[in-house]
């Protein structure tokens, strides 16, 4: 069920006074550990908010009030305009090309391919792309690529799909695509928004920062990114064109987890595992957003060190706190809660698991 939307204010949010215009870290409890051979070799901080979307805090550890740059996690916020504005069905995009817009894919062929198709659609080429060139992420595509004496171009960057997204909306709008990256362009001011509409907040210039494939990114409060994905995930508070755009996206990537990451990564198993039951979406230095639409609520959550690694056990921990399984899912997850470590050998070496709090 979606609401109207009408009469919510975006509230006003900034930085105290400082020499820096992020404030520290403050006293986030340990809520990962990796073990070997039974002693706790490594600990992870972090901080996370499980909150509904009339914006109530389930559950919070840590500084939820700390501002982060979100990354690569709202990727599935930033794809809002393009499918809300009927960009997505004037030119004709699959499911699949859907997922991809929401991707941080490994480079595989199939992403490669989609994106390059999404501009297709457009009538643009891949030279529009401004997210940069990087080899694949997936090893076993990079080895190809080389091994065919090729080196990579902007469509295996792992955000093409996103910027290939972002060239559909401009084009859509009849707006000319060059310099999407920008702040003052069309396209980000659309996207910026959706993100203030979304997540409740306003998104100040001054905590601003430049994300990995050039776009703008904004530090954001961790319960505010909770509350904007259990919208996200709901559709409520949301005017209604908004809320059935959300309910799009979350089924073509349930549809089509390949496309949002690729082979063997954390968010393709996961949500490969749970289908439309879990929205789930990492973002870079340890960064991850989700939803889980059946029970209205958002999670939003910081490793503190960067690591995806904890990041990743931190989300898992939370999937099987509120999300009720049984069986062979119930084991699956379990798996993926507290993986274990293995060297060279394949040898069982340790485990990462929850800790502190996020244990109890």
């Amino acid at each position: 069920m979606s609401g109207t939307g009408r009469g919510r204010r975006l509230l006003p949010w900034s930085a105290p006074r400082s020499s820096s215009l992020l404030w520290p870290f403050m006293d986030n409890p340990v809520l990962v550990e990796a073990t070997r051979g039974g002693v706790v070799e490594s600990r992870h901080r972090g901080a996370l908010a499980v909150v509904d979307a009339d914006g109530a805090v389930v559950l919070a550890l840590g500084d939820i009030e700390q501002p982060v740059f979100p990354r690569s996690a709202v990727k599935a916020l930033q794809a809002l305009p393009l499918v809300e504005g009927g960009a997505a069905d004037r030119y004709g995009l699959s499911d699949a090309e859907l997922a991809l817009a929401c991707s941080s894919h490994s480079g595989e062929p199939a992403h490669a391919i989609g994106a390059a198709a999404m501009l297709e659609k457009a009538g643009r080429a891949p030279s529009c792309l401004e997210c940069g060139a990087h080899w694949p992420m997936n090893e076993a595509a990079a080895r190809a690529l080389a091994a065919g004496g090729e080196t990579p171009t902007a469509l295996h960057n792992n955000c093409s799909g996103k910027h290939a997204g972002f060239v559909c909306l401009a084009c859509d709008r009849d707006v000319d695509p060059a310099g999407y990256v920008r702040p003052d362009h069309p396209v980000q001011r659309a996207v910026k928004a959706a993100m203030e509409e979304v997540t409740g907040v306003r998104l100040d210039k001054g905590l601003r920062g430049v994300d990995g494939c050039s776009i703008p990114t904004y530090a954001t409060p961790i319960v505010a990114l909770a509350r904007g994905f259990a919208r996200f995930g709901t559709g409520e508070g949301l005017p209604a064109t908004r809320a059935q755009a959300a309910a799009r996206l979350r089924k073509a990537v349930a549809a089509h987890p390949f496309m949002v990451a690729g082979t063997g990564r954390f968010d393709t198993r996961l949500m490969g595992l749970l289908g439309d039951r879990v929205f789930a979406k990492t973002g870079a230095e340890g960064v991850y957003c989700a939803a889980l639409p059946g029970q209205g609520l958002g999670i939003a959550l910081k490793c503190e060190d960067g690591q995806g690694r904890a990041a990743e056990v931190m989300l898992a921990a939370l999937v099987q706190r509120f999300l009720p399984l049984a069986g062979e899912d119930a084991a699956a997850l379990g798996d993926m809660v507290e993986p274990t470590l293995r060297n060279w050998r394949g040898t069982d070496v340790g485990r990462i698991r929850p800790a502190g709090p996020l244990a109890a």
